[in-house]
């Protein structure tokens, strides 16, 4: 294994320096999605007055929506990291706009994401990684069993988690830093802490985000078909296409002790419109080589491992990673080896390189 410093110190002299300096577009391209997400509620207000029998054009609304919202995470998750503009006060302002509508406070984020995942990604300490089937049997794994693209997962409980695993997810991470701060809470795959004045700042900022969230449904008059149509139904779209990019991004790879984003990193082929839509997202491997890059650059990222690096690079289409996920169980029996929620079929990772 090598870790991801070797990788950044190899390839870094060969990249233009344009890719590592802030791109403000980043900025823009989160604020006019904020813009689309209240415009579509603004539109929404009026449903009322609208015929019954018009009411399904509002759905092509809803799929932009859903598609803001999806870009809200990924633009907050590049502005995060730096790769935007570098005014922490004006990051911390602008990436609370962004992640107010998937619920997550950004101290959390920066601490979940940045600090813990991309340190120590798909090891015993990412609280992001698949459960071992040696943990307990808490409700965090027993939904991860119902809602997570397995060889055993029903396919309704699937569509459910699709769009509401992404909740859990922050609802797991939340309640166990804020209710208890220590390394010993067992719901989550891997607990961490954060400091005082963190974990302080994460309970007001979700306190903000559940105030912003109960104004929309207010402004929308607790009307069920404006509800359905501009926050239910996008919100859905949007988690969806976040959880897809999320599960196939490490859950088929194995557990590394070394931080090796070539090993516990996946890449996607995607077709361009969605590279175009979601700032590159699908480039995940060159994102965790360089976390502050402008995402822009990964294809020249991946071009450049694809030169130095093809065997050991994942690059899979995204119908094949998909497909993978579903035949293989979502349990770690160790570091190379998947296994079933009973414990009776044990599979060797598909992605190992061993």
């Amino acid at each position: 294994m090598i870790p991801q410093s070797e990788y950044a110190k190899k390839l870094r002299p060969l990249l233009p320096d344009a890719a590592f300096a802030p791109d403000p577009n980043k900025l823009f391209i989160l604020l006019i999605n904020v813009a689309i997400l209240i415009l579509g509620w603004a539109i929404a207000s009026k449903l009322d007055q609208w015929s019954v029998y018009l009411l399904w054009l509002y759905l092509p609304l809803s799929l932009v929506m859903g598609n803001s919202v999806i870009l809200l995470l990924f633009s907050s998750h590049d502005l995060m990291h730096g790769s935007a503009i570098r005014n922490s006060r004006l990051m911390r302002l602008v990436s609370f706009l962004g992640l107010t509508i998937m619920w997550m406070p950004p101290t959390l984020w920066k601490a979940v994401h940045n600090r813990v995942h991309h340190n120590n990604t798909n090891s015993l300490k990412d609280p992001d990684r698949n459960y071992l089937y040696e943990q307990p049997d808490t409700w965090g794994k027993w939904i991860q069993n119902l809602f997570v693209p397995s060889n055993e997962v029903n396919p309704l409980w699937l569509t459910v988690g699709m769009t509401s695993a992404w909740l859990v997810h922050t609802f797991r991470n939340l309640t166990s830093v804020v209710l208890f701060n220590n390394e010993s809470v067992d719901y989550v795959p891997a607990a961490f802490k954060v400091s005082g004045k963190d974990r302080q700042a994460i309970a007001w900022e979700f306190l903000l985000i559940l105030g912003i969230h109960l104004s929309i449904i207010a402004y929308l008059d607790f009307n069920p078909i404006k509800l359905l149509l501009s926050y239910f139904l996008p919100l859905a779209i949007g988690y969806a296409g976040v959880m897809f990019y999320i599960y196939t991004n490490h859950m088929i790879c194995e557990m590394t002790s070394v931080n090796d984003p070539l090993m516990n990193s996946v890449s996607l082929r995607v077709p361009k419109i969605f590279d175009l839509l979601h700032l590159n997202f699908s480039y995940h491997t060159e994102h965790h080589i360089f976390p502050a890059m402008n995402s822009d650059y990964y294809p020249m990222v991946q071009n450049l491992l694809m030169i130095h690096y093809p065997e050991q690079h994942n690059l899979l289409d995204a119908g094949q990673a998909w497909r993978l996920l579903l035949q293989t169980p979502r349990h770690y029996k160790d570091e190379t080896t998947f296994i079933d929620s009973l414990g009776d079929q044990p599979v060797t990772c598909p992605l190992g390189k061993n």
